[in-house]
């Protein structure tokens, strides 16, 4: 598995289906995942290359996908599509992600014991070749991306800010916004 966009044997056939669709229309597949219980969900997270995505686009996503869904017909049940963005706290499905959110807290969850342990949580310090590095406690471990289960980013007021500042350089919200955003956290964090 060169990625963890999909997992499920169903899920790696959806991407297979709905990616190049997907990547017609100028996004990038962050993750697809089929949910079934009482009621089947298909999500699709995407974003542009640059990370960002607005409502209206994943509403052009959502139908692009449920035409070629409704041609190929890989769900044998009913089910609900839904596309949204990755999110501030996003999964983190690509080799590429750990290098782009380098110095920010994460959660990474292994398919195997790594030294009597799955679950990892610390600053990402990039990656080296075919290897996430992360920060812990005991010091900079490599994980390979191989080995991975899940991954995410843990929500942070830095993570927040960063984000914001993103939108606020691309014009997505302006000086005021941000200023007001930034004295909420800044008050979130001298209460704690």
């Amino acid at each position: 598995m060169n990625d963890l966009i999909a997992k499920a044997a169903i899920d790696r056939r959806i991407a297979e289906i709905i990616t190049p669709v997907v990547e017609d229309m100028g996004f990038e597949v962050v993750r697809v995942r089929l949910m079934t219980g009482k009621e089947s969900i298909l999500q699709v997270m995407a974003q542009k290359p640059d990370g960002t995505i607005e409502v209206d686009e994943c509403g052009q996503i959502s139908t692009a996908i449920s035409a070629v869904m409704d041609v190929e017909d890989p769900i044998l049940d009913a089910y609900t599509l839904e596309v949204s963005s990755p999110g501030i706290d996003r999964p983190l499905t690509r080799l590429k992600d750990f290098d782009q959110w380098e110095g920010f807290e994460a959660k990474i969850e292994t398919d195997e014991l790594i030294d009597g342990r799955r679950r990892f949580k610390g600053q990402l310090a990039g990656t080296e070749g075919d290897e996430v590095l992360i920060e812990i406690a005991e010091g900079t471990i490599g994980l390979k991306f191989a080995w991975l289960s899940d991954a995410k980013l843990v929500l942070t007021d830095e993570l927040i800010r960063d984000v914001l500042r993103g939108r606020k350089d691309k014009g997505q919200i302006d000086e005021t916004q941000f200023d007001q955003i930034e004295t909420i956290i800044d008050g979130q964090e001298d209460s704690e």
